[in-house]
């Protein structure tokens, strides 16, 4: 990458590169590090979607199913404020299904 721009180089503020993962060498290493890079990307595309989704008022045409509540305690909320609305079990339970999927 220097070699392609010797004023910038590439972006690596951790000195990541230099580091060698589990004993993998540099070439487990930095294929590790661009699976992450790609997992981690498209998680953030994900969660970009399911904002705009949410802001534009798209909504699952039925209930989700019939014993639980409907989701009107929501409605009108942004994004943040459904957020700020869900309980500290929802939120927990987030969390961990994220880190999860995330060691997994």
């Amino acid at each position: 990458a220097k070699e392609l721009n010797p004023a910038i180089g590439y972006y690596d503020p951790l000195n990541l590169a230099a580091l060698n993962f589990w004993g993998s060498g540099d070439e487990g290493t930095v294929g590790w590090l661009r699976h992450s890079e790609i997992k981690h990307g498209r998680i953030a595309m994900f969660g970009f979607i399911g904002y705009i989704v949410h802001e534009n008022g798209i909504r699952w045409p039925w209930p989700l199913a019939t014993s639980l509540p409907d989701y009107s305690s929501f409605e009108g909320l942004s994004a943040q404020a459904v957020w700020d609305a869900l309980s500290l079990e929802s939120k927990l339970q987030i969390i961990l299904v994220i880190g999860f999927f995330e060691a997994w």
